[in-house]
């Protein structure tokens, strides 16, 4: 089929304008079609075109007037229009009624539908006008009341941080909140709460010790010690945790599990989970921060190279096999795994998943807690799967042979199966399951794809700065002589106020190896993880190490992170 007859709409526009090549708009549509992302968002976030540009473009080729947003007091938006449902579901905002029709902001000329939603549920003509996407967006989110950017606590009075309220809990706190000896705790926790959210952290960590208390947030996968309270507030501190995640606070001698929905805004929730362990000098609290927005991550976001990403997408898009994910605890697996489930989520699929804990709500997905205590386990929750007609089937960890022969049986009778393990490298993985017991041509048959990950903090592209090593110190890192000879821009970290210690967010490192037909006969004829890693190498299989250093070369990492990460 002709490249350009799979591509319509805003798409042909921009290829007959010869913004984007007709390639290129074809890859930008499927991108948008499989991560389930704007198109325009898409189109803007890789440069193709500037926002203004796009918006003056749109609106001489349409005809349709243009208005920047900038101008508008989103405060006197009526409240009779500020259908959420609406707004997000057509990402566009009823703006104001002017000579008796409707004005609509929207980014895309043929968003019809937009206009004909708004104009049958608020019961007035409509009429576009055309903005930019990126104000458009920033716009929602205000008005909405959704997004953390314009947060400030010392904006935030201490009546205010005490209020926050916490959600869906048995139990409620109203002494705490009323009593003035507790409610200095309060406000100190909600704080720490905010600040971790603002930062980015993953994980915080309350700390009880002899001498002295220490909180921690892990931030990029570091941990960073953020705050030193009085050790008398120890206990008071842990039972205010306790209290919000609704767990037994007269019960201080054994481990405890619980989870947090504090509401932080008018529509806006953040859910914690929350475990607790009694430790030598008192309990401690770790309290993990569950971001949904990290499931939607579209797969062009997390760092595969195209080839990488290419295998995945073919993988997803087989009707039956085996997906394996693996890396250590803390490399972002949930987060591949959701990006592949978030693509497999169209309603013509049965999905469940199984998970131990479920960190994230998916729409649309069947989402199993297990309980061991009550005898639900990924085996006999996979087994209930089974009959209940799934397409698609997640078990968020294979950790017994029972579980990996219930799971190898459904790839290989009609299910996709994705699941993880813990082992270091794609090749550890196979050899992992052939320890458990399972028999190595079930292994061959059902395993289509492996993917090995590890997590990379990402270079501050504000401070980063040019890294000159000697040829010796590079051929030693792994890098070869015809790279070196080619020239290589190498960025080392830095600092500066806009980023944690010269590094600011994170990307994968991944090995991806499909199951070819090499080495699926390694493994039949009992080949160590050994013999498998050099047979990748010879498909051309990128290692961990490999992806890393590809990583350096594009500046997006530092060697020193490199090596960090990838060092084993």
């Amino acid at each position: 089929m002709d490249k350009a007859a799979k591509i319509q709409g805003l798409a042909t526009l921009l290829v007959r304008k010869r913004i984007v090549e007709a390639a290129d708009a074809v890859s930008l549509v499927e991108q948008a079609r499989t991560s389930k992302r704007n198109f325009i968002s898409l189109l803007l976030e890789q440069e193709y075109v500037s926002g203004k540009a796009l918006q003056q473009m749109l609106g001489d080729e349409y005809g349709i007037a243009t208005l920047d947003l900038d101008s508008v007091a989103l405060d006197e938006i009526a409240d009779e229009y500020r259908n959420e449902s609406l707004i997000r579901k057509h990402h566009a905002l009823p703006l104001y009624v002017q000579h008796g029709v409707l004005l609509v902001a929207v980014d895309d000329p043929v968003n019809i539908s937009a206009l004909e939603d708004f104009q049958f549920n608020l019961g007035r003509r409509t009429e576009a006008v055309l903005v930019e996407h990126d104000k458009l967006a920033k716009a929602i989110d205000k008005l909405l009341d959704t997004g953390f950017d314009d947060i400030d606590l010392g904006d935030i009075s201490d009546d205010e941080l005490a209020g926050m309220e916490v959600q869906d809990t048995e139990a409620q706190d109203d002494d705490a909140t009323d009593d003035s000896d507790d409610a200095p705790i309060v406000i100190y926790i909600n704080k720490l709460l905010m600040d971790a959210i603002r930062k980015g952290a993953s994980d915080l960590h309350f700390e009880p010790y002899e001498k002295r208390y220490r909180v921690r947030f892990r931030i990029d996968g570091i941990l960073h010690e953020v705050a030193s309270p009085p050790i008398s507030m120890s206990g008071r501190l842990a039972a205010r945790l306790k209290v919000m995640a609704s767990l037994d606070i007269a019960e201080r001698r054994v481990p405890q599990d619980g989870r947090i929905k504090l509401r932080i805004s008018r529509s806006k929730s953040i859910d914690f989970r929350v475990s607790t362990l009694p430790t030598l000098w008192g309990e401690k609290v770790v309290m993990r921060i569950l971001d949904s927005s990290s499931a939607q991550l579209g797969i062009d976001l997390l760092g595969y190279e195209q080839a990488q990403k290419e295998l995945f997408i073919n993988a997803l898009n087989q009707p039956q096999g085996m997906i394996l994910v693996t890396g250590p605890t803390g490399s972002g697996k949930t987060v591949s795994l959701y990006t592949g489930l978030n693509i497999l989520n169209t309603e013509e699929r049965n999905i469940a998943t199984a998970e131990d804990p479920v960190e994230i709500n998916l729409s649309g997905i069947n989402q199993v807690q297990i309980n061991t205590r009550a005898g639900l386990d990924f085996s006999s929750a996979l087994r209930a799967f089974l009959r209940q007609d799934p397409d698609v089937v997640m078990v968020g960890e294979i950790r017994d042979l029972e579980t990996a022969e219930i799971a190898i049986k459904a790839s290989q009778t009609g299910h996709l199966v994705l699941s993880t393990l813990h082992t270091n490298s794609a090749a550890e993985t196979l050899t992992r399951l052939l320890n458990m017991g399972v028999p190595a041509y079930n292994i061959a048959s059902s395993v289509t794809l492996v993917i090995a990950q590890r997590l990379a903090r990402r270079l501050c592209p504000k401070c980063k700065r040019p890294h000159d090593l000697p040829p010796h110190a590079l051929l030693s890192e792994g890098f070869t002589q015809d790279e070196i000879d080619q020239g290589l821009d190498i960025f080392e970290a830095v600092g500066c106020d806009d980023c944690t210690g010269g590094y600011k967010g994170r990307v994968g490192i991944y090995e991806v190896m499909p199951m070819s037909d090499d080495i699926a006969r390694l493994i039949v004829e009992g080949g160590n993880s050994l013999q498998i890693a050099d047979q990748m190498q010879i498909e051309g299989v990128h290692n961990l190490r490999q992806s890393a250093l590809n990583k350096v070369k594009q500046g997006v990492t530092s060697l020193v992170e490199a090596s960090r990460v990838t060092s084993f």
